[in-house]
């Protein structure tokens, strides 16, 4: 009896919501953000930018908003991915603002609109979290969000409203804004994907014949994969889109895996790119041009001899993080708008020349921290659909976040996406903010705390009031 413990004393677990973490955690990252903003005026202007009082306060404005719509609307959510972020969205202000200093016609024109996007995304991150109070409501929308997806992506192709720029048509003009609709297809596809696998991953982890060890799927259930690859292909071929191609299809890909747990849908859907990597440099001279300036990206610099492939903007590039080397020239030392389009596809080198590898490293393992807390995410998410749509949208920020910078490093040949948060572009900033809200929705479900079980002694003082409301009832 010595080693007994009443259970009074015995400790009682409390779950906590650590939206005090999450703040502690914010204001670090803003004081990043402010911090790089301050450090570009006076790396360039040699003072302090004396727009900082009104910058900081709307960037502080923004970011405590948004952790009090955590705190109030999903308040078990996880802590970390807010502050991530907002550090992400600080530094890729500060350096947009430094290129636009660079370029001297509008001293802020693109910073300045990145703000405003800003803006927008935090408001649809606030009402994403307001009419999503359940993650699971999104299941019902499975088709729904599937065609949707499909419309987005045909609007491009369509006369008065497409628009084609640097060769892609996958923009759509409507009255003074441009507007890219695959990165809100990018969402509803996630959402598409995860409603559908939830409900039919029995069916497609069936194994059909085996092959070198690996049980290959039957033939009767390729019609999914084979349709997405054949909507990859479109894209790439009709709107000369190589990254919204790979991003898609990799993106099925990965959640058929993690929903079956088969690999033998990896070999299959290697085998099905594979074989269109090789049409489309069969086919497409877009494609063919960016595998030879990716092989040799030295001999069509400037302009090959062609005199139309040309290698130029990831020569330069890769000439501004060669000469940041291991910590970077400074704010306002480097020489970054040499590079072309650097404030949206080509931010990574900007940063790389003058912040050097470090900054890099350290903005890449903020993004390894998100992925990772979003696969967490779905490791503990308590339902089919929660895990499927925490990994597709983990996935979908890690496959866009390695196709950019293995194509500004020359891993993989270039693809014209950008890279998250930081880039310069409206609607992937905007669709990148919905994406940590749904992934905020689905952590706040898996970590808050179950109903408990009523006790025995609240069942016996309830018996025992239902009694006493009987014999009252009784003598009247």
């Amino acid at each position: 009896m010595s080693g007994f413990t009443p259970a009074s004393s015995m400790p009682v677990f409390v779950h906590r919501s650590r939206r005090g973490a999450e703040l502690v955690l914010l204001i670090l990252a803003l004081v990043v953000g402010i911090g790089a903003y301050v450090a570009v005026g006076l790396g360039v202007q040699e003072k302090i930018p004396v727009d900082l009082l009104g910058y900081g306060a709307w960037l502080v404005v923004l970011l405590v908003a948004a952790h009090i719509g955590v705190r109030l609307m999903a308040p078990y959510a996880d802590p970390v991915l807010l502050p991530l972020v907002a550090m992400l969205n600080g530094v890729g202000l500060a350096v947009i603002h430094r290129l636009d200093l660079a370029l001297a016609e509008d001293a802020d024109k693109f910073a300045r609109q990145q703000l405003i996007w800003m803006t927008i995304g935090v408001v649809l991150f606030l009402i994403t979290l307001f009419l999503v109070p359940d993650h699971r409501m999104l299941q019902r929308f499975t088709y729904t969000a599937g065609l949707a997806a499909v419309v987005m992506l045909i609007l491009p192709m369509l006369p008065f409203i497409g628009k084609t720029i640097n060769g892609a048509r996958i923009w759509i003009n409507l009255g003074p804004v441009s507007f890219q609709p695959g990165e809100v297809a990018k969402v509803l596809l996630v959402i598409c994907f995860a409603g559908y696998l939830a409900v039919h991953r029995d069916a497609l982890a069936l194994a059909g014949r085996r092959f070198a060890g690996i049980d290959l799927p039957r033939a009767r259930d390729l019609g999914p994969l084979l349709m997405m690859w054949a909507i990859s292909l479109a894209i790439l071929v009709l709107q000369r889109d190589l990254g919204s191609s790979l991003l898609f299809y990799g993106l099925f890909v990965v959640t058929l895996y993690v929903a079956t747990e088969r690999k033998g849908w990896i070999v299959v859907g290697g085998l099905l790119f594979a074989g269109g990597v090789f049409a489309a440099l069969t086919l497409f001279s877009h494609v063919r041009v960016r595998v030879f300036t990716w092989l040799d990206p030295f001999k069509y610099y400037p302009v090959g001899d062609d005199g139309v492939t040309s290698s130029g903007q990831l020569v330069e590039g890769m000439f501004g993080m060669a000469w940041g080397g291991m910590i970077g020239r400074g704010f306002g030392s480097g020489e970054p708008w040499r590079i072309p389009y650097a404030n949206s596809d080509f931010i990574i080198p900007a940063i790389g020349e003058e912040l050097g590898l470090t900054a890099l490293l350290a903005l890449l393992l903020c993004y390894g921290l998100i992925v990772e807390r979003g696969l967490r995410t779905a490791i503990v998410a308590r339902d089919d659909f929660g895990k499927l749509l925490s990994v597709g949208l983990a996935t979908s920020i890690a496959l866009q976040t390695f196709v950019v910078v293995g194509g500004v490093t020359g891993l993989i040949p270039l693809t014209g996406l950008t890279t998250p948060f930081l880039s310069y572009g409206g609607s992937s900033l905007v669709a990148n903010w919905v994406i940590i809200a749904l992934l905020l929705r689905v952590s706040d479900q898996s970590r808050r705390p179950l109903p408990t079980a009523p006790s025995d002694e609240d069942l016996a003082a309830e018996e025992t009031q239902i009694v006493k409301l009987d014999k009252g009832a009784m003598s009247k």
